[in-house]
């Protein structure tokens, strides 16, 4: 397996494309191991669960069986790119300062054998609140390995701005704006 986990390319290059402002994102590509394990449920078979982050390796083919037990198999699900965008780099920040900087890695069930699929992973928690309310989507905050927390690291150096805290004024209440007002214009009943 390669020991680096290397840059991808921003975007495809097209003569005939109008220009666009520069993407600004960086990006790495990584690899996903998952395990499968047997569980004892009427319900389902097994349990998927990512269980590290490694060097992509383009020479695996996805769902590749790297390790076998009685109970339990560890594919190498497949190659995903965890993009940093500078309008982000506040979650990032946080993610760093907790003490254990994670990436997560979403498989969604269904799809062609084995029935899941590696359908991201990334940086940012604030983009997991969205997929946790989807379903089925299985999410798993994995370490972070050390080459891509000095990438993130050095991303956030670049990009995160800090924010004063700014407390807004309330506007005064208008005693008047409730009250009950009287008709103009037509006639007056009394």
């Amino acid at each position: 397996m390669p020991s680096e986990f290397p840059s991808s390319p921003t975007s495809i290059s097209n003569p005939t494309a109008p220009a666009s402002p520069p993407d600004r994102a960086e990006r790495r590509s990584v690899g996903v191991v998952v395990e499968r394990r047997r569980v004892d449920n009427p319900w389902i078979e097994a349990r998927w669960q990512p269980v590290m982050l490694v060097p992509a390796d383009p020479t695996l083919p996805d769902w590749s069986v790297l390790a076998e037990g009685p109970d339990w198999t560890r594919h190498y699900a497949g190659t995903a790119e965890i993009a940093l965008f500078p309008t982000e780099a506040e979650n990032y920040k946080h993610n760093l300062d907790g003490g254990n900087p994670s990436a997560y890695v979403i498989l969604r069930p269904g799809g062609p054998a084995p029935g899941i699929r590696l359908l991201a992973v990334t940086a940012d928690p604030g983009e997991i609140d969205a997929h946790a309310e989807a379903g089925d989507d299985v999410i798993e905050a994995l370490p972070l390995p050390i080459p891509l927390v000095l990438w993130m690291d050095g991303f956030v150096a670049r990009h995160h701005v800090e924010r004063p805290f700014h407390k807004r004024k309330r506007d005064r209440a208008d005693p008047e704006a409730l009250a009950l007002r009287r008709r103009t214009g037509g006639p007056q009943h009394g």
